[in-house]
């Protein structure tokens, strides 16, 4: 009967028997991959929370930006990009930014004492109190908002652009959405609480691989019907600007440098990320995993905005009602049999790299930060990894609690804004974060009560910008709170900044070499694209 119903499915919605033995192929390979270290048993809480920090650069440059690319911004940024061309991979580009910031700067800061998570980094710097307040702010972003968002956005652009082939699980579209964000989620979750971070990074390198190929299938083969490269100048002129005038509503030039702050939040303050460094066999290797991490930003932001762009070549500025709907319009008009289910296994790949870190990052944040530090100062290593666990359960009923929510809210009005409320309210946090982990890493002697005051002002200061320059762009929005919080601490700590010989550390004049490159590189994209 089942065999019937599957050639029935196939025949009817024209779902290959290829595409579904791909499909298959990837989950099993996925958690064969998760767990393949299960014959060692997992000891202690740095085997489990850092993967005993015996990570080399390879893992941790596939794992980071397997983890950095989500399902939904795929679709949004191809869509963005069908709208404002080589400006949206901005975003992408810069985040070399941050990257290189976190290699020189933060990561050798953080490996010279030996932490497990950021908050005990901050605990030394700013006392409890601030690494109090972090530590929660972040356990509650993970397990609601990050979680939450990334189920429903990722179930949702794979039912979205693959809505016919999950047809088998039930006609209605919100419910199969539903079911894609328990069986995704739960899946997730199930090898992250085994493995740990070493199940973590092999399933995210194979879920690097995975996205990269589709990303490659879909780049060539928009620029392929656009009639090749050189047509993206022949038929897209304008589209291929990295700047967009100053009084641009989404991307003027100028969010270059809100922008170049927001990354520090990301690619230094942010547990999800930094895990695999903390993590690393020595700087070496983290300074090279992050740079090698960064190149690969490069080759994302060709695989995701160029097959915008060329699609907008293609169809012309009316050809799409609704700019998300470029990356499905590009799978199912041009992709052949084999090739679609590599993409759909993208898709799966995107959702669920980014939640199973998330899991491990939370897990890690509530067992060294809350467990051991305020309710179990005794507890050993096996109670650590256990707490751990139970936060992965947690998070997992909480993230598909608040997926589920925002799925009803997404039905019940389409053209609501909530996504874009939540955004803000993680943005208004992301700010205050920013201002914390610079003043605990540039400034000599931070005051420790100035600066726990501070993070929570930048929050207010969020909401009177907000009020008295409302047409102000988010990205400027966010330089000048994160400049004036972290004046603040600067005068009425009344500190001084670290001279570069303390703040820049490199582990090779070979890594200093790359560095150096990789800025360059920045510079002359930004020149050569302006």
């Amino acid at each position: 009967m089942k065999i019937y119903l599957t050639l029935l499915w196939q025949e009817e919605l024209g779902f290959s028997m290829i595409d579904l033995l791909i499909v298959a192929f990837y989950f099993l390979l996925v958690l064969a991959a998760a767990l393949s270290g299960k014959q060692k048993k997992v000891g202690t809480s740095e085997e489990y929370f850092l993967s005993s920090r015996s990570l080399k650069w390879p893992s941790i440059a596939f794992s980071t930006i397997a983890t950095n690319i989500g399902g939904y911004q795929i679709m949004g940024m191809m869509g963005s990009a069908y709208l404002y061309g080589l400006a949206q991979a901005s975003l992408e580009i810069n985040a070399v930014q941050g990257i290189l910031l976190a290699s020189f700067i933060f990561i050798p800061y953080f490996l010279r004492y030996r932490v497990t998570t950021i908050t005990q980094f901050i605990k030394i710097r700013l006392g409890n109190s601030v690494a109090l307040i972090y530590s929660l702010a972040n356990i509650l972003l993970f397990s609601t908002i990050i979680i939450g968002a990334a189920l429903f956005w990722g179930a949702y652009a794979v039912d979205y652009v693959f809505s016919e082939y999950f047809s088998l699980l039930s006609e209605d579209r919100l419910t199969r959405i539903l079911i894609l964000i328990l069986i995704l989620g739960l899946f997730s979750a199930v090898y992250t609480y085994l493995g740990g971070l070493s199940a973590v990074v092999r399933t995210d390198i194979i879920q690097f691989v995975v996205l990269l190929l589709g990303g490659v299938i879909i780049l060539f083969t928009a620029v392929h019907h656009l009639g090749g490269w050189s047509q993206l100048y022949v038929k897209t002129p304008k589209m291929m600007h990295l700047h967009l005038p100053f009084n641009h509503e989404k991307l003027p030039w100028t969010h270059i440098f809100g922008l170049f702050l927001l990354n520090i939040n990301y690619w230094c303050a942010n547990q999800s990320i930094v895990q695999r460094s903390l993590a690393a066999k020595n700087l070496k290797h983290a300074q090279i995993g992050l740079m090698v991490g960064g190149l690969m930003k490069y080759v994302m932001a060709i695989i995701i905005v160029v097959p915008g762009i060329a699609l907008f070549g293609i169809l012309g500025q009316n050809g799409l009602s609704d700019p998300d709907m470029a990356f499905p319009y590009l799978v199912n008009n041009y992709l052949p049999i084999g090739a679609k289910g590599i993409v759909l296994c993208a898709l799966f790949a995107s959702l669920m790299s980014t939640v199973d870190s998330t899991f491990n990052s939370l897990a890690t944040l509530w067992s060294i930060d809350i467990y051991k530090e305020y309710l179990n100062k005794k507890a050993s290593d096996h109670e650590m990894i256990e707490a751990g666990r139970r936060a992965i359960l947690f998070s997992f009923i909480s993230g598909v609690t608040i997926g589920i929510l925002l799925l009803y809210l997404k039905f019940s009005d389409p053209d609501a804004a909530f996504t874009h409320t939540l955004n803000e309210l993680r943005y208004y946090i992301n700010c205050g974060i920013v201002v914390i982990i610079c003043a605990a890493v540039f400034l000599v002697a931070p005051n420790h009560r100035i600066t726990f005051i501070t993070f929570l002002s930048t929050i207010i200061f969020q909401f009177l910008f907000k009020y008295f320059f409302l047409d102000m762009n988010y990205f400027i929005r966010a330089m000048w709170i994160i400049l004036l919080g972290f004046t603040m601490i600067y005068i009425l700590s009344k500190s001084r900044i670290r001279n570069s010989i303390e703040l820049f550390h490199s582990g090779s004049k070979e890594i200093n070499i790359m560095g150096v490159v990789m800025l360059i590189s920045l510079i002359f994209l930004h020149i050569i694209f302006h």
